[in-house]
């Protein structure tokens, strides 16, 4: 295991890269990731979300905050992300904190998904226990007439998380499991990262 020295915003640009890449070679969701988040007695809790926007403040994906992760993610703001493209054979793992996205982000983003999404987002009690799939539909149908042609808000308990950063690992497959791993680790006090490479 060998130790580097400090690189400034080198993670997220190779981020870039490999996002860029997997848009153009995997066939479905791209930016799909999976959560990692932990419940109140400290069991992980797992599961797919999709990316919706990413810069050096973090990553962001949007949830109903009454939904099992939105309590999780209430409670204990470390969470983990995982990208894997197997097309690309390669993955990034990430580590950080989140914090809730503006309210003006969450309109923006809410206000560009699709109609369906919308109403579905007030129908839906995400997480919640129902007596068949007739229960969802009557919601959705209870939505579609109440807004009609005309706009649809956003649910107050339908927002947005944004994970920022504290360490990143970009693993490449290599033949005879002899993989690359890169690992970065944020520097206190410092907009820098710690550069290791590890045995695979």
């Amino acid at each position: 295991m060998t130790e580097q020295n400090v690189e400034f915003g080198k993670p997220f640009e190779t981020f870039g890269e490999w996002l860029e890449e997997a848009k153009a070679s995997e066939i479905n969701d791209p930016t799909g990731m999976a959560l990692a988040t932990t419940t109140p007695d400290g069991r992980p809790s797992l599961r797919m979300v999709l990316l919706k926007g990413w810069d050096e403040r973090g990553f962001v994906f949007y949830t109903n905050l009454d939904s099992r992760k939105g309590g999780e993610l209430k409670d204990n703001a470390s969470v983990a992300l995982l990208f894997h493209w197997k097309s690309l054979r390669r993955q990034i793992r990430i580590e950080g904190q989140v914090s809730p996205v503006t309210s003006e982000e969450a309109d923006e983003y809410f206000a560009s998904r699709p109609r369906a999404s919308r109403i579905g987002a007030w129908a839906s009690k995400q997480s919640s226990p129902m007596q068949g799939r007739f229960e969802f539909e009557a919601e959705i149908a209870k939505y579609t007439t109440k807004f009609g042609v005309g706009e649809i808000p956003r649910p107050e308990n339908w927002s947005g998380f944004r994970v920022k950063p504290q360490a990143f690992e970009f693993w490449r497959d290599r033949k005879f499991r002899l993989h690359e791993r890169l690992q970065y680790d944020l520097v206190d006090g410092e907009n820098g990262w710690k550069i290791t490479e590890l045995y695979p």
